[in-house]
C-alpha cells in the first residue's frame, strides 16, 4: 500500500490543461496543489487547493513553498518556469529533508538552459549546431565586417524567457538601439528554416530518455506553440538522447530546434513542461503519468516515438470565471 502522491505544482500561470491532465492521472492517489503569485492565475482553480505566494524574487518565498509542502505532505513539487528552476535546485536538499522531492534538473544545467550565450559554448563544445551568437557589440559588428552574419538578426535577452524584448534588427542603427535598450542582450544569427518542439522525459530513476515528442510549429503566440502537428524523425531522436545526456537534465524537458535544410540548430532548451506540451498528451505521451510512476518507485519503460503523426493542435480560448 503507498502513500498518497501529492504534487505540487507552482508558479501555474494560464496553464490550465497542464494542471487538468494531473488530476486526471492522479486520480485517487493523491491531490494536486498550484501555487501562483497572482489570484488572477486561472490555473489554480483546476487544482485541488491552491495558494497565493510571494514573488520568486521575493526573500520569503522559498520558506513559504517549504512550509506548504510541510503543511500538505507534498511528495514533488515542480515549477513551469524559467527562472524559478534554478531557484528550486539550490534549495533541493533543504526540502528532501521535510520529504519532498523537487523535480528539477542540477543547478549547473538549469543555469546553462537559462543562458543563452553559455548555450553556444555548450553546443559548439559537444558537437551541436547553433546560431551565430554575440554579447557585445563590438563582436557583432566585427563579425558583420567579415561577413560572419549579415542582417537581419535577433536581438534578445541574455537570460530571458517567454520570448520578453525579443525583436529583429534589419540594420546597423536598428541593431545598435535594440542592443542598448536592456542590459545582458545578445545579438544572434536569424536561422531560416522550420521550428520544431520537442517534449522530453528524463526517468528521474533510471536517468534514461524514456520519451521524445516531436511538433513542426505553425504558428506562435507570446512565445508559445499555438498551432502544431506531430512528427517523427530517427535522427532528430538520437540527436536529442545525446543532447539531453551531455547536458546532465532529468524530468520533463523542452527543446526548440531549427532544421535548416537538413541540419538541426538547438534553440533553447528549457528544463521544465512546455507550453506545447499538450499536443504531446493527446497524442499518448504521458508526461504526468511517467512523473507520478517515478514517485511511486516504477521506472518508465522507454517509449521514444510511439505516437501518432500528423496529429494537430489548435489552442482557443476559453473563460474561467470567479466572483
Amino acid at each position: 500500500m503507498f502513500q498518497d502522491i501529492n504534487i505540487l505544482i507552482t508558479s501555474v500561470g494560464r496553464r490550465t490543461k497542464l494542471l487538468e491532465y494531473f488530476k486526471k492521472e492522479l486520480n485517487d492517489k493523491g491531490k494536486l496543489i498550484a501555487t501562483d503569485c497572482s489570484e488572477l492565475a486561472p490555473a489554480l482553480y483546476l487544482a485541488d487547493k491552491h495558494y497565493i505566494v510571494p514573488r520568486i524574487n521575493e526573500p520569503n518565498y522559498i520558506k513559504t513553498v517549504k512550509d506548504i509542502c510541510d503543511k500538505e505532505k507534498i511528495t514533488a513539487v515542480l515549477s513551469l518556469i524559467d527562472p524559478e528552476l534554478s531557484l528550486l535546485a539550490k534549495y533541493v536538499d533543504d526540502f528532501k529533508e521535510i520529504g519532498t522531492k523537487v523535480i528539477v534538473s542540477p543547478y549547473e544545467a538549469c543555469e546553462l538552459c537559462l543562458d543563452k550565450y553559455a548555450m553556444i559554448r555548450f553546443c559548439n563544445n559537444n558537437g551541436f549546431k547553433y546560431a551565430k551568437t554575440y554579447n557585445s557589440f563590438s563582436g557583432f559588428t566585427g563579425a558583420l565586417k567579415n561577413g560572419e552574419i549579415d542582417f537581419p538578426v535577433f536581438i534578445k535577452p541574455q537570460k530571458g524567457s517567454a520570448s520578453l524584448n525579443v525583436n529583429i534588427a534589419r540594420n546597423i542603427n536598428e541593431a545598435k538601439v535594440i542592443f542598448e535598450s536592456c542590459p545582458g542582450m545578445i545579438i544572434q544569427e536569424l536561422l531560416i528554416g522550420q521550428e520544431l518542439g520537442i517534449d522530453v522525459y528524463i526517468d528521474l530513476l533510471s536517468n534514461k530518455v524514456t520519451s521524445i515528442f516531436i511538433k513542426e510549429k505553425i504558428a506562435m503566440r507570446a512565445g508559445e506553440t499555438d498551432k502544431a502537428k506531430s512528427i517523427k524523425s530517427n535522427v532528430l531522436y538520437k540527436l536529442v538522447v545525446d543532447l539531453v545526456n551531455k547536458a546532465n537534465l532529468v524530468g520533463p524537458i523542452d527543446i526548440d530546434v531549427f532544421k535548416v535544410k537538413d541540419d538541426y540548430y538547438i534553440s533553447e532548451i528549457n528544463p521544465r513542461f512546455g507550453g506545447g506540451y499538450p499536443l504531446a498528451y493527446e497524442c499518448g505521451v504521458n508526461f504526468p503519468k511517467y512523473i507520478i510512476n517515478n514517485l511511486m518507485g516504477i521506472e518508465n519503460t522507454p517509449q521514444i516515438g510511439s505516437y501518432e503523426e500528423n496529429v494537430y493542435m489548435m489552442k482557443h480560448d476559453t473563460l474561467l470565471i470567479r466572483e
